[in-house]
């Protein structure tokens, strides 16, 4: 299923779909959609480590569990059509840190994304299952591939 996910992103960073999607979002809305997206991720990151690897917050499966499906489901969403053409750059007050790059190099990107969305389906997985263990470590693949993605393709 997995890769399924993945060849269907890379198949919709790729193909046809995406140029339907930039003729339905403005560059504008692209990069405030897709940088709400990675916020969002973020945050429910944060609340995964404050529980399970942390342990400053009180473990509470269910959050834990509600935070990765949202990681999974952002990851698995397809954003790559967020990164359509005249988002590489700055737009009046908004500011991207997408080096341009990223834009030369789309199948590479599409496959880091279907790396991160592997990633987050086996988080979302092993949070439902509750094994704090496992989640740990599932919790560090999401973090390596994020990584991988940003030390190739986002500015300072």
């Amino acid at each position: 299923m997995k890769t399924v996910i993945a060849g269907a992103l890379s198949a919709l960073l790729l193909g046809g779909a995406v140029t339907a999607a930039y003729a339905q979002v403005s560059p504008e809305d692209q990069i405030e959609i897709r940088q709400a997206g990675f916020s969002y991720m973020a945050w429910n990151m944060g609340k995964i480590k404050a529980q399970v690897i942390d342990g400053s917050v009180e473990y509470n499966q269910q959050q834990v569990s509600a935070a990765a499906n949202a990681i999974d489901a952002i990851a698995n969403s397809g954003m790559g059509a967020l990164f359509g053409p005249g988002t590489e750059k700055d737009i009046g007050d908004l500011h991207t840190r997408a080096d341009p790059a990223l834009f030369e190099n789309m199948q590479d990107m599409a496959e880091l994304a279907g790396n991160l969305g592997t990633a987050a389906s086996n988080l979302a997985a092993k949070a439902e299952a509750g094994d704090q263990d496992e989640i740990r470590v599932a919790f560090g693949e999401v973090g390596k591939s994020c990584k991988s993605c940003h030390e190739k393709y986002r500015m300072e």
